[in-house]
């Protein structure tokens, strides 16, 4: 399972602060997640061990993560779904971690609305998706309720966040 470190969800609340080089080295990975360093530091006037030790820190706290993705549709999964969830509230965190390790769940959130939880699931076809509803997540204990939104088209889909740089002050010069 694929899945931000611990320390990326207490970093919501104090974001890590992040100089020029940092943000430069995100915008380059961003375009090509296999940009060399030493393109990056040439790039950026500073050494290949400086953009090095930038990336691994990068990750280790969770600010990064460079990952190949796959598109479902040419590997077989033909049919794509969003699913609300709704869960018995002391059962929450427990539901949450069950359906996480469901290998068609490929994105899950706890949410504040109509539902607890959304997860995006991918299948070969409605028979596999059929029996994942009826076979798997229906019988996980604590789940109430769920309502299945099948996807007829994907008009956007993107792996990346806007640009962090076009608000200046989110940009300190902490060279290291």
């Amino acid at each position: 399972m694929n899945t931000f470190p611990a320390n990326a969800e207490s970093n919501a609340l104090s974001p890590i602060k992040l100089d020029d080089i940092d943000l430069e080295i995100i915008k380059a990975l961003k375009r090509d997640g296999r940009t060399p360093f030493a393109q990056i530091a040439q790039r950026l006037g500073v050494s290949t061990g400086m953009i090095r030790q930038r990336y691994q820190r990068l990750v280790r706290e969770g600010v990064l993560q460079v990952v190949a993705v796959t598109n479902p549709l040419l590997l077989g999964f033909s049919t794509m779904a969003m699913i609300g969830i709704k869960v018995e509230g002391a059962r929450l965190q427990e539901v949450a971690e069950e359906i996480a390790g469901l290998e068609e769940v490929i994105y899950l959130v706890l949410t504040a609305g109509a539902y607890d939880l959304f997860a995006e699931v991918v299948f070969r076809d409605n028979a596999h998706l059929l029996d994942f509803l009826t076979h798997r997540l229906r019988t996980i204990e604590g789940i109430r309720e769920t309502e299945t939104f099948m996807y007829l088209k994907i008009v956007k889909e993107i792996y990346s966040w806007p640009d962090i740089t076009k608000n200046g002050d989110q940009a300190t010069d902490n060279r290291r």
